[in-house]
């Protein structure tokens, strides 16, 4: 099919890639302008368009916001059929969504998880599994009807490797049902959304702060998000690894103090204080 691809972080890159390889024709790809990203000093590309621009395809991303008619023309003129949404970061408006069909590529079973963050709110919720669906795209979010879904087991999975998981197991998922239908006029109905609806709200700084009195499987949950911090000494101190020992208690295996290089909790407790190692357990 003739498709315009709407992404922008690395969990996109797999889908759009995957796209490419099983033959489909990628008219455009929109995705957010050049940015800082990291300590540069200079712009550089989402990771979207850089892996649109190694495939040679057509990348717009004055349209981010695609709001006014401008932009609405340039998704239009593209020649696709359908709009494959992934991971995008802005919510489509009804001038857009009348141009073409959209679907969007989701990281949850919805209705559970609707919003930014699915798959960090997973994790931090304790759910037992977790997935990614192919779902149509309306005003409201992440609320249309669901084409295709697929599971997978949460586990201790950190966040980096459910992403990886959930890319490629979204990437067969969304190929796999475009091979369902045609065309555009043969788009086929999406399943109403039944369950109770939870909201997946953007992680702030807060949320991957450690509450040392919290059990250990929930501070686990934190720490598998990555960048999970607490503060000693009036110092920030990063916790990047830990587990459940045998006696259900949270093992440290690795910080990284606030202006150092990551080292294992050994050698960051033989040189701090006791009481500052004591808060640990």
């Amino acid at each position: 099919m003739k498709l315009c691809f709407l992404g922008t972080p690395e969990i996109a890159v797999t889908p759009l890639r995957g796209l490419v390889a099983a033959g489909h024709d990628i008219e455009l790809v929109v995705t957010n302008a050049d940015a800082r990203r990291g300590r540069g000093k200079d712009a550089s590309p989402s990771p979207v368009k850089a892996a649109a621009l190694e495939l040679g395809l057509r990348v717009s991303h004055d349209a981010a916001d695609i709001a006014d008619a401008a932009d609405v023309a340039d998704v239009a003129d593209s020649g696709a059929e359908l709009g494959i949404v992934v991971a995008y970061g802005h919510i489509l408006r009804p001038n857009v969504l009348d141009v073409m069909p959209f679907v969007n590529l989701h990281f949850s079973l919805l209705p559970r998880w609707r919003g930014a963050a699915p798959v960090e709110r997973a994790i931090l919720a304790g759910d037992e599994l977790t997935g990614v669906c192919v779902m149509a795209v309306e005003e409201g979010l992440d609320t249309g009807g669901v084409y295709a879904s697929a599971t997978t087991a949460v586990g201790t999975k950190t966040l980096q490797q459910l992403w990886s998981e959930l890319s490629v197991t979204g990437t067969e998922l969304l190929v796999d049902w475009l091979t369902t239908f045609t065309g555009r006029a043969d788009l086929p109905t999406a399943e109403p959304q039944h369950g109770e609806v939870t909201h997946a709200a953007k992680l702030t700084a807060q949320d991957r702060r450690l509450d040392l009195a919290a059990p250990a499987h929930q501070q686990l949950a934190v720490i598998r998000l990555g960048n999970a911090w607490t503060e000693v000494g009036a110092k920030r101190l990063k916790v990047l690894d830990a587990q459940i020992d045998d006696q259900g208690a949270l093992r440290v295996l690795e910080v990284q103090p606030e202006g150092k290089r990551p080292m294992a909790f050994d050698q960051w407790s033989r040189g701090v204080p006791p009481e500052q190692r004591a808060i640990f357990g």
